[in-house]
């Protein structure tokens, strides 16, 4: 991954429409857009849930999937294996690199036959350890999201991965909402993972705009995820929170222009801070005076430019006399001043 920038995914889930058409113009559009990395999910519903129609595995919680049984949205909205090839050589050919997140050990097999370079552990996936386990041992940098984890949890999967060997871990702060109303995002929540965890930190990022990744960006997220769509009328099961082409672009020059902005500590006076300096403020004499006057304040004050004394002596000078005689517009010297030294 880059180190030098926010690594930023194009996360495709599942706005594929079903098309292998579709999904393959996606990835082109997340270079267009200036995706860093374009992310798949790889699952089939037997893999991730049970074909059951009990209450169990029926959504009721206020999301927009309300009364779908879990099985039929998942299969909806997964990624047909045998599409997860001609995409990572799209990607390849476009210059962007193509991961993908598993939800079971078969998954993790098939990606490892890919080269799949990153693995992403899913937000529902973090108490999944012995799924975390395998992943890890498999050497590559891992993301993780911690939509609904509690420190435990984190803690948890940070050791597993530690366990194998694999310290490259990034952990994504997410809320686990869809979309996720901006006073829930908690992106504070970002410097506190990588002080507290001792991780690199970033954010899956669920609200509808494009602010969050930017806000995280300022708070040193060093990966930002954000779904990506290449037409929302296609529908989907995730179209509703995802960023079309022109969004997911715009998206990634506010990072780009803030990644500059955020720049790094500086107090160094540079040529051009110098020469700015020309117009800060300095004492001068702003009426005509004659050797003897006595220094007041009206006859002196702290104006543009520079070319005087520093106004830090103004107070010190105030009663002492002039030397010589001196036209109003001229600097205030030290050799214009009685007895100061």
């Amino acid at each position: 991954m880059k180190t030098n920038s926010c690594f930023i995914i194009a996360e495709l889930s599942a706005n594929h429409g079903g098309d292998l058409e579709i999904a393959k113009e996606t990835v082109r559009a997340a270079k267009r857009a200036g995706a860093d990395a374009v992310k798949l999910q790889t699952y089939t519903a037997d893999t991730i849930t049970l074909d059951a129609k009990l209450p169990y595995f029926k959504i009721n919680h206020g999301t927009a999937w309300d009364g779908q049984y879990l099985y039929d949205l998942y299969k909806e909205a997964s990624l047909p294996w045998d599409w997860h090839k001609p995409l990572f050589d799209l990607a390849k050919e476009e210059g962007l690199i193509c991961f993908s997140s598993p939800f079971d050990f078969t998954a993790v097999d098939l990606l490892e036959d890919l080269g799949n370079p990153i693995y992403k552990i899913a937000s529902f996936e973090i108490t999944d350890i012995p799924l975390i386990k395998y992943i890890a041992s498999k050497q590559k940098p891992l993301i993780i999201s911690t939509g609904i984890a509690t420190i435990e949890d984190i803690e948890l999967a940070i050791e597993t991965c530690l366990s194998e060997g694999n310290s490259d871990i990034t952990i994504l702060k997410c809320t686990s909402a869809y979309p996720a109303a901006p006073e829930n995002a908690n992106l504070l929540s970002i410097p506190d993972i990588a002080k507290r965890f001792g991780v690199k930190s970033g954010l899956s990022d669920h609200t509808k705009g494009i602010e969050g990744p930017v806000v995280a960006v300022a708070l040193g997220a060093t990966v930002i995820e954000k779904h990506f769509i290449l037409n929302k009328n296609i529908g989907g099961p995730d179209a509703h929170f995802s960023l079309d082409e022109k969004e997911f672009k715009r998206m990634v020059d506010a990072v780009r222009v803030a990644e500059k902005m955020i720049g790094c500590v500086d107090y160094e006076m540079t040529e051009k801070k110098l020469k700015s300096r020309m117009f800060s403020r300095s004492l001068f004499v702003v009426n005509d005076v004659k050797s003897g006057d006595i220094i007041t304040k009206d006859n002196i004050r702290s104006i543009r430019p520079s070319n005087g004394m520093h106004p830090k002596h103004y107070n010190n000078i105030l009663g002492k006399k002039f030397t010589i005689n001196v036209n109003r517009g001229e600097p205030l010297t030290p050799e214009m001043i009685e007895n100061y030294n």
